[in-house]
């Protein structure tokens, strides 16, 4: 599996997203200027954390018309796998490849901290090794994470299976003083309706080895490097 980094100006989580991919599980990984207009030879595209361009406008919003946006439309449309993490989600949403949008956390406050997660679609690309239930106490540094939907967009995502993650308790239970942004329906992350493009807010690259606390995050890396790759060489 060969992976890309979109790197933005402002993205401040590619570094730990190439981390984890090279040199904790040796797989190829290059980062990718957003100026760039190829994707080609990538099987697997990551649009990293931060806040590209300064978040102006709204967040992703300038992203979006990066050059190397179109590329990864052009993957994700392929087959090729995509995924989105914090504000990449929030580019993927503005991009129109994910439903959506993330809006400004209820507390109106930037949030950084452990959240529990609990995996609500197990075998796709990004969560392989997983299995439904499974709790994960993953990072979270984001000041609009409250994932926003029209009721039938909700339904849609619910009655699909593609919502991948919820915000939960320590111990797995839907309780609204965990959901700290106040995501609609406590949705931490989703997936589109072809099953190759994922988002969500928290940070998996930032506990990927015990050295950082815990190393849970690392399962969703192992779980690309399983289950990615059906769109291998689809990119241009």
């Amino acid at each position: 599996m060969k992976t890309a980094v979109v790197v933005f100006p402002g993205s401040n989580c590619d570094h730990d997203a190439y981390h984890v991919l090279k040199h904790v599980l040796g797989q190829p990984t290059e980062f990718v200027w957003h100026k760039e207009t190829s994707l080609s030879g990538f099987d697997t595209v990551i649009l990293p954390g931060g806040f590209a361009h300064g978040d102006y406008l709204r967040c992703g919003a300038i992203a979006r018309f990066s050059p190397i946006m179109d590329a990864v439309i052009r993957h994700a449309r392929r087959g090729g796998t995509v995924v989105g993490i914090c504000n990449g989600f929030q580019v993927l949403t503005e991009a129109g490849l994910l439903p959506g949008a993330l809006l400004r956390n209820r507390t109106l406050s930037f949030l950084c901290r452990d959240v529990w997660l609990r995996v609500e679609a197990a075998g796709t690309a990004v969560t392989s090794k997983c299995r439904p239930g499974d709790i994960l106490e993953i990072p979270i540094g984001h000041g609009e994470g409250n994932f926003f939907a029209d009721e039938d967009t909700l339904d849609r995502l619910e009655g699909e299976g593609r919502v991948l993650f919820r915000y939960v308790s320590p111990t797995g239970v839907l309780d609204d003083r965990f959901n700290f942004n106040g995501s609609a329906r406590a949705i931490a992350g989703i997936m589109n309706d072809g099953g190759n493009v994922f988002g969500f807010m928290p940070h998996p690259e930032r506990n990927a080895e015990p050295a950082l606390g815990n190393a849970q995050g690392r399962v969703i890396f192992e779980s690309l490097v399983a289950g990615a790759g059906a769109g291998a060489g689809a990119a241009a």
